[in-house]
């Protein structure tokens, strides 16, 4: 699944180029183009020319700070796992008539041994690689290669931007099939950026019918509103204690956002963790433990992509409407920048085209 170093021995396919470009983070703060091997495939991989891949905040994260937690970016790195594309080559155990097809790719790699990965909980393979997370590099690149089931075909209908976005929607089905939505559930998001925007339609897709999202952005509420939530309410002046909704999903990583949205939630509600916040954060326990509410974090998700594009090619979720900057390859630092000017909620990166 790695993108190999300059050492590695390119893979050898006739029509395939013996190199690739790939857009690289050197250090913290500094990204360099650099010509590379295509890699070579394992027998149960596909090799995938990228199309399009999004931007998400833990790129910008080690592009600014070097690091998310434990892993820590000490060594070059390909970032970007938010992708799609189409199948160029096929390891020797793959069928090979899906050479051509557009597909969706799952960023990551689970040992299907351990006991999580058995139990159906492959997201927390304790030895899951996953790209751009480091050591393992990721999609800023002309070429990738993953496990063939991995990288889901998509129809027609479904572009390459809403395809490579399948990546962060799927956090927002794992957060719902989390918090149990159901037809007729009551919601409240913390958040109208990307992650909460997509929640929200995921919310609704899964049937709840009252939408609560909120954010200080007034002009993102406003987005929101038109994009999935039902009711808009300003952090900074309104207060949603009392709302008693069935679910909270915490969308901002912002403390005080957690502890207001908690004291939302009706008694037996479930309140869901996405955002990235404080490593320790205070919680109201003596309300968490009167009214039995059920708390759970989100890493990453686990079985979405079938779903997520089912969802899409009927039409219940957009994500087209997210895509406010679309930069080249060689472009890819003023990408990871993009998220701070004003309007701006998805920068996509297209590793084929020159824009």
């Amino acid at each position: 699944m790695t993108i190999p170093t300059t050492q590695s021995r390119p893979f050898a396919q006739p029509g395939l180029p013996a190199t690739m470009r790939a857009n690289i983070l050197k250090r913290q703060g500094d990204m360099a183009m650099e010509t590379l091997p295509l890699p070579q495939l394992d027998a149960d991989q596909v090799l995938v020319q990228v199309a399009a891949v999004g931007v998400c905040g833990s790129d910008v994260h080690y592009y600014e700070h070097g690091r998310i937690g434990p892993y820590v970016v000490d060594h070059p790195l390909i970032l970007g796992h938010e992708l799609s594309g189409r199948i160029a080559a096929v390891g020797s155990a793959v069928d090979p008539s899906r050479v051509g097809k557009r597909v969706a790719v799952e960023p990551q790699r689970p040992c299907r041994k351990c006991k999580q990965c058995k139990a159906g909980r492959y997201n927390l393979c304790p030895d899951i690689e996953f790209y751009a997370t480091p050591p393992i590099n990721g999609a800023f690149a002309e070429y990738v290669t993953i496990q063939s089931d991995f990288a889901y075909d998509i129809p027609d209908s479904v572009s390459d931007e809403a395809a490579a976005l399948i990546e962060p929607l799927s956090v927002g089905l794992w957060a719902c099939e989390r918090a149990e939505i159901k037809p007729g559930s009551r919601v409240l998001i913390a958040g109208a950026g990307p992650i909460g925007i997509i929640a929200a339609q995921a919310a609704r897709a899964f049937g709840a019918t009252e939408i609560y999202i909120s954010d200080i952005a007034e002009d993102r509420l406003a987005f929101a509103l038109k994009h999935g939530a039902t009711h808009a309410l300003n952090a900074k002046t309104d207060s949603v204690e009392g709302l008693d909704v069935d679910a909270f999903i915490d969308a901002s990583g912002a403390p005080q956002a957690v502890r207001a949205g908690i004291k939302a939630v009706a008694p037996a509600g479930r309140v869901i963790l996405v955002g990235l916040g404080a490593d320790d954060v205070e919680l109201p326990v003596s309300y968490i433990q009167n009214r039995e509410i059920w708390l759970s974090g989100v890493f990453r998700y686990t079985n979405t992509w079938p779903l997520a594009i089912q969802l899409i090619a009927d039409g219940k979720v957009d994500l087209d409407i997210l895509v406010t900057g679309k930069f080249a390859l060689a472009d890819s630092e003023e990408a990871l920048k993009a998220g701070k000017q004003p309007g701006q909620l998805k920068a996509v990166v297209y590793p084929g085209r020159s824009l």
